[in-house]
């Protein structure tokens, strides 16, 4: 056993120990410490402030050009593109929002890789120059399933999402606690480029509980954000979001709100620097509906009135993206509708990243302001036309059912978030079927949500959803199996109806107002183990009438350069398509979105696989699927009923898998 030291047995060193001491007291007493902080930290001591009228970044007098992009709907090769693109601009700041439902898509199981990884992001800001506003939520709306607040919550069958229900907040603090421990070493005052952080989100137009958004700042500073704090309202919540002690900015299209919403915060905090947090430079879509378009000419005419007002700007959006997947929320009032995948927004870049009218424009005005020459634009990235495809093989969903997992057993219909899967974490995105058997026709009625294909047998008699609440079954005889294919269509991001977004079969399905019992459910996720369960020895060659709901899959062969492209699937009418293994997200006949953005570094050299995955119904005769980049400027990914038309580089392709 090792002796124990002691000052008795070793005088020597006890006596040497105690002169180390004092030397190293008198050597640190001439130590200049500033030569030991870092160079970009000596000057960073107040951060952006709020004084008078005037943001001020230290001592300096500091205009906030911001512009919006959203690390989640851009694929991580290209963040540098569109950042760069930004800077050329003449914008100095980024601003973006973080998805909970995409970062805790499992209680406790956090994802941060790829293209969640938003440290990369912020750092990449930085390193290009620009300056970043975080809008960390937790609800963000951004036209995200459930304004990006995760599915697993409604499990709650009192849950109270944005208040300070318990079940609600317990969840946050979990969450945050991960989050922030991410977020604070990246703030201004420690090094890096966050200026500044949201409380929350347009919280005064929902304004359920007074004492909600007085805990959100507060879990915030507890856990280390020390920059300036911020709330975001439009002119519907503008009355009720402001908090004490945080800065009020506003939402707004038009000059007449500016004006209106400028006079009003003036009365309610002060003098004070005036920030426009969303310029809303367009308008994201919905299935069915038109295609929104804004006015170059008017945007450059409302941005440059802001800036005489006297007040900082970001451009809601900068860049959109995509709604890649099964991201896209919805809105509903009068009646549900559900967001596109297109996340272009009419925005100052399009979708895959070119320039438009409005970025001319914007440049030409930010760099008529900034004091010194913008850096030049990047290139576009190139896009590329490909030969179009035919789909190879084919498998029924009935045929399919087989691979899958054994189908959860339930007396009664249980509704997607509370499904035993995943982790006892419930069922996000993409579809369920439920199985049941029937013995007599009669009239099916009850609440699917969002849109339910019903068969009888495999024979396709009609739909259900918010509208069509009821539907004859036929006349049967002896064993029948009634089958509803339920797609969760996005969960609406935005209104007071958040906490009633469960999706499935909401409550008993009836038959002649007798409760149906004794169900097969199957979780129908579409990620990319669900796929794995079907090796190419499932698929067969396509019949000569293919019937839906099915999988299809063929190849698209792409040369030495894989480029940017997008699918147009002539004769498809609904479904989602993945190409190796990306999922692309939703097509829909019924539009405004007429195609769907690839970018190219999904594809490789050589064979790709595509796949349209549950074609809820087919027609024509042909099933192409092209890849275009559009020398006859086919106008993006919509059809624009008139206005300035956005030439996208775009490509076409008849169809194939993943």
């Amino acid at each position: 056993m090792m002796a124990k030291w002691s000052l008795r047995r070793r005088p020597g060193r006890a006596l040497g120990l105690l002169l180390l001491v004092i030397l190293s007291f008198l050597v640190l007493r001439r130590l200049n410490w500033s030569t030991l902080i870092p160079s970009w930290l000596q000057h960073r001591h107040l951060g952006l402030q709020a004084k008078g009228s005037n943001f001020m970044l230290e001592d300096s007098t500091f205009w906030i050009f911001g512009g919006s992009i959203h690390y989640f709907r851009v694929p991580k090769e290209y963040w540098r593109d569109r950042l760069l693109k930004m800077k050329a601009c003449g914008l100095n700041t980024l601003t973006t929002y973080v998805p909970w439902n995409l970062h805790e898509p499992e209680r406790g199981k956090f994802d941060f890789s790829g293209n969640l990884d938003l440290e990369a992001f912020v750092l990449l800001a930085a390193k290009i120059g620009l300056w970043v506003i975080l809008r960390p939520g937790p609800y963000i709306c951004s036209e995200v399933d459930l304004g990006g607040l995760p599915s697993w919550l409604l499990q709650d069958p009192g849950m109270k999402l944005r208040t300070t229900y318990k079940g609600f907040t317990e969840a946050v603090d979990l969450y945050f606690d991960h989050l922030m421990s991410r977020v604070v070493p990246l703030q201004y005052k420690h090094g890096g480029p966050i200026i500044a952080v949201q409380v929350e989100n347009e919280y005064g137009s929902y304004n359920k509980d007074p004492a909600y958004m007085p805990y959100v700042k507060k879990a915030l500073e507890d856990r280390g954000i020390i920059e300036l704090l911020l709330t975001s309202d439009n002119k519907d919540g503008l009355q009720k979001g402001v908090v004490q002690g945080v800065l009020a900015t506003i939402n707004l299209q038009s000059q007449q709100e500016l004006k209106l919403l400028s006079n009003f915060l003036l009365s309610v905090q002060g003098v004070q620097p005036k920030m426009v947090m969303e310029y809303w430079t367009g308008w994201f879509d919905s299935w069915g509906g038109p295609h929104n378009i804004l006015d170059s000419s008017e945007v450059l005419e409302t941005v440059s009135a802001i800036i005489k007002a006297g007040s900082s700007i970001n451009l809601y959006m900068f860049h959109g993206g995509t709604n890649f997947g099964f991201i896209n929320g919805a809105m509903h009032f009068h009646e549900y509708n559900a967001d596109v995948t297109s996340y272009d927004y009419d925005a100052v870049l399009t979708e895959a990243g070119d320039y438009t009218a409005k970025y001319t424009k914007l440049r030409d005005f930010f760099g008529s302001i900034s004091g010194t020459p913008l850096p030049p634009p990047p290139d576009l990235l190139p896009k590329m036309s490909y030969e179009p495809m035919m789909p190879s093989f084919y498998l029924s969903l009935w045929d399919a059912l087989i691979y899958l997992d054994d189908p959860i057993k339930s007396e009664k219909p249980i509704n997607m978030e509370n499904l035993p899967v995943n982790n006892g974490n419930g069922q996000a995105f993409g579809y369920i079927l439920y199985e049941t058997t029937i013995f007599s026709s009669g009239i099916l009625s009850g609440l699917v949500r969002d849109r339910g294909q019903v068969f009888v047998n495999t024979v396709s008699i009609g739909f259900l959803d918010y509208k069509t609440t009821k539907i004859t079954i036929p006349l049967t005889q002896g064993y029948t199996t009634l089958r509803i294919l339920v797609e969760n269509c996005g969960r609406v991001n935005y209104g007071n109806n958040i906490d009633d977004q469960r999706k499935g079969l909401i409550g008993n399905l009836y038959l002649d107002n007798s409760p149906l019992k004794n169900f097969r459910i199957y979780s129908l996720d579409m990620t990319k183990q669900f796929f794995q369960r079907f090796n190419i020895d499932k698929w067969s060659i396509i019949p000569q009438t293919p019937a839906a709901p099915a999988f299809f899959l063929g190849g698209l062969s792409v040369g030495l350069y894989p480029s940017d492209t997008f699918l147009k699937l002539e004769g498809w009418a609904k479904g989602v398509v993945f190409v190796n293994g990306q999922n692309l997200g939703r097509y829909w006949n019924i539009g405004p979105q007429e195609t769907l953005y690839l970018p190219g570094v999904w594809l490789e050299k050589g064979l790709n696989q595509v796949g349209i995955l549950l074609a809820f119904s087919l027609f024509l005769e042909t099933l192409f699927i092209s890849a275009f980049p559009d020398a006859s400027c086919f106008l993006g990914a919509f059809d624009y009923g008139g206005g300035e038309g956005r030439c996208f580089s775009h490509p076409l392709l008849p169809f194939s898998l993943w």
